[in-house]
């Protein structure tokens, strides 16, 4: 029952993130960063003040769910001071969240990402300014899965971990095209009836993360490549495999993410958190606002070649040695 609730969790508040604020408010404000500002400056407070404060892990989360639940009344009528308290809730939750998955198995993991995944895919098309009930029917539904979290860790096996500059540089890839292609009239491939198609193709994403038994570096490659064709599809405006494509890519990489952050103390994935949650996503959304998605593929260039100029490094510093 347990394991249930934990699945619970995770997918229904990464659910809540995703259809709440990471597009139900900001679309509901019409992307204006000055009204939506308070929201991330809330997240990042809250990510910096979660880990310094002296509460039982599971105190916290039901403390900071209630004050989702009780905001979500309000959905979307928001004023400063809800968003900023809202950002809060989020950002401080984030870190909690994930500090709970060393209590998760790899494959609750997979279920919690695609019981996110396929709700969020589902309910995308709903209105934003209609999207009260999902608030509220989520916060509920944490909350209560809240209080009924296992206890014990899992055992976690010793692994090569991705470093912070490579995280951000894939959440920064994802946020751009996302925000990019949620606004986008002629190739909006979550409202041209491939629901079913893209969270198919998210369990494949995870799956594949989870099973395959490549190298860290292949992993980190791999996920290089999937987004620079995931671009190459969207500048062809092929929907029909971008719907393919793209879904993989988002959740491959977020399960190598969780891979890592699991490992981290709770005031490090704090740190993380502001980066890849946040600062980064914050400048993928202002990419996509102001129609720079063209730069992407010049930097997926770069960011190839300082990792193969870096690795290379590694790999001299390896042989030296031995």
């Amino acid at each position: 029952m347990k394991r249930i609730m934990l699945i619970i969790f995770i997918g229904l508040e990464l659910s809540y993130y995703l259809l709440i604020v990471q597009t139900g408010l900001v679309e509901y404000f019409a992307s204006d960063l000055v009204r939506i500002a308070p929201l991330p400056i809330g997240g990042i407070l809250g990510s910096l003040l979660i880990a310094l404060t002296n509460m039982q892990d599971k105190n916290k989360i039901s403390l900071l769910v209630s004050l989702q639940l009780f905001l979500s009344f309000f959905y979307p009528n928001f004023s400063s001071l809800m968003l900023f308290f809202l950002g809060l809730s989020a950002g401080a939750l984030a870190p909690l969240m994930v500090h709970t998955l060393k209590k998760a198995r790899l494959s609750e993991i997979g279920l919690s990402l695609g019981l996110s995944y396929s709700l969020g895919t589902a309910l995308f098309t709903y209105d934003v300014a209609n999207r009260l009930w999902i608030a509220l029917t989520l916060s509920a539904l944490v909350l209560l899965a809240s209080r009924f979290l296992p206890q014990e860790k899992t055992k976690l096996l010793p692994q090569k971990q991705h470093s912070l500059w490579m995280m951000s540089a894939w959440i920064f890839l994802d946020s751009a095209l996302f925000e990019t292609l949620s606004r986008d009239v002629v190739l909006p491939i979550w409202r041209l009836g491939m629901s079913g198609e893209i969270i198919f193709f998210h369990l494949v994403g995870i799956i594949l993360a989870l099973t395959l038994k490549t190298s860290h570096r292949h992993k980190e490659i791999s996920v290089f490549i999937l987004f620079a064709l995931s671009y190459t599809l969207y500048f062809m405006q092929e929907a029909r495999l971008l719907a393919v494509i793209y879904p993989i890519v988002i959740s491959y990489y977020n399960v190598l993410i969780l891979q890592t952050l699991r490992h981290k103390e709770l005031k490090t994935i704090s740190i993380f958190m502001i980066f890849i949650a946040w600062i980064t996503s914050g400048a993928g959304l202002v990419v996509a606002l102001n129609q720079l998605t063209f730069i992407m593929p010049i930097f997926i260039i770069i960011a190839l070649m300082s990792y193969t100029k870096h690795t290379q490094k590694d790999l001299q510093c390896l042989n030296y040695s031995s």
